[in-house]
């Protein structure tokens, strides 16, 4: 078994395929009981029922029904055609042409799609990984070194810190819901789930309200050269870590009191969903909005008549910044956020899951190993153990530390 934890941006809330699979023929099923109900006993012909798939009405003696094959089969095929049965005087004919040959699906779906979906979960296994120990990495080098101590890279740092979390997440949820093959993670309802379904959701949004932040503050380096104060660094910590605390909070006794069901991983159809998908949709929406204007200023500052020669290599380093920061990390999810959420599930599954699972592996590259501030820094750390090692640096040493483009 693996975890699904999105779809488009929140696949964290929507149903495993399979699960929804089961679901949906639950559904189906007592909407088709209910039918039969309301029918009530006819002595004529056959009697309407249900199939395990199809939902099949009452028809009189030698009428053929054409169904068609029903939508649940569109999560793992795209199926267009249908299926009939004959009304005999002895009941209702098997069905023709049968499931698996009119509806292109094979007869065991869960089986059909088991190599995709184990496909998808080692490849985003493997990019969370990779991005949790390049961002550890990351987050040592920023900390140790004391000249890389300031307000960017003090924002830097809690960003990758979230990106470190919502990876441990992940694998947590994994192990939580998955731990055994005999585990039914379609109606699994304990305490320990409930916590990982909790942990991830809180990550995730604590991981979109930090990329709001670093919009944020692009946006105010650029309208503004003030001093980032203590308490203006407060502020951002409250908005990315307190903000998310207050949502999940409330998301939780929505979830005790309303919708107390399974392990709170099923939020197909719940308006108490929209409690964390909201904000997220927001931090999206106004990320967007402050991208859109940073480059508006970026495109003023950046004229050549305009700006003057000691202020432009400050304005490249942020536009590089931000055209490498905010369209990577809040633009594209415009495209998704608006559309339904079963279209193209397959895409998004790629898109969220192996895509974005090495999101973080991407920011650290980008915000640490390739600043040129950090390298500077490790180089001269470098040079510097070497000196005390060995009592003197080398002649190659002390060229490639002049050379170096800084």
């Amino acid at each position: 078994g693996l975890i699904f934890q999105s779809r488009g941006i929140f696949a964290l809330s929507s149903l495993h395929p399979e699960c929804e699979y089961i679901f949906q023929l639950e559904k189906e099923e007592r909407r088709c009981l209910q039918y039969i109900s309301e029918q009530g006993n006819r002595s004529t012909g056959c009697h309407p029922f249900w199939d395990a798939v199809t939902c099949w009405p009452h028809a009189v003696t030698g009428e053929t029904v054409h169904r068609a094959c029903p939508a649940v089969f569109s999560l793992f095929k795209n199926s267009t055609g249908s299926v009939s049965r004959n009304c005999t005087t002895g009941g209702w004919s098997r069905p023709f042409p049968p499931y698996h040959i009119a509806c292109n699906v094979d007869d065991d779906i869960p089986e059909t799609e088991q190599s995709y979906f184990a496909t998808v979960k080692l490849i985003y296994t493997i990019g969370y990984s990779i991005s949790l120990v390049v961002l550890a990495v990351a987050v040592l080098i920023l900390l140790l070194f004391r000249k890389l101590r300031c307000a960017r890279n003090f924002i830097h740092i809690q960003l990758f810190v979230t990106f470190i979390l919502k990876s441990v997440a992940v694998f947590i949820k994994d192990a939580t819901l998955f731990s055994s093959d005999d585990t039914n993670h379609c109606t699994l309802s304990t305490f320990a789930c409930k916590v990982s379904v909790v942990f991830c959701h809180y990550c995730v949004m604590a991981n979109f309200f930090w990329l709001l932040v670093e919009a944020l503050y692009l946006s105010s380096l650029l309208l503004s050269s003030f001093y980032h104060s203590r308490r203006c660094l407060w502020g951002f910590s409250l908005l990315g870590w307190g903000v998310p605390v207050l949502f999940i909070v409330l998301w939780i006794g929505s979830r005790v009191y309303f919708e107390d069901t399974e392990c709170w991983d099923i939020n197909e159809d719940s308006p108490y969903w929209w409690i964390i998908k909201g904000p997220i949709v927001v931090s999206i929406a106004v990320n967007f909005m402050l991208f859109m204007n940073i480059i508006r200023i970026l495109i003023q500052k950046l004229n050549p008549r305009l700006i003057q020669f000691n202020n432009s290599s400050q304005y490249r380093r942020l536009t590089k910044s931000t055209l490498l920061l905010i369209p990577l990390f809040g633009t594209h999810y415009m495209f998704f956020n608006f559309l339904p959420d079963y279209f193209n599930i397959n895409l998004r599954l790629c898109f969220e899951l192996c895509m974005g699972s090495f999101q973080g592996l991407l920011v650290a590259i980008l915000y640490c190993f390739l600043n040129q501030e950090v390298q500077k820094e490790v180089h001269m750390q470098w040079f510097r153990w070497q000196e005390r090692s060995y009592g003197v640096v080398s002649p190659a040493a002390k060229g490639s530390q002049m050379d170096t483009p800084f």
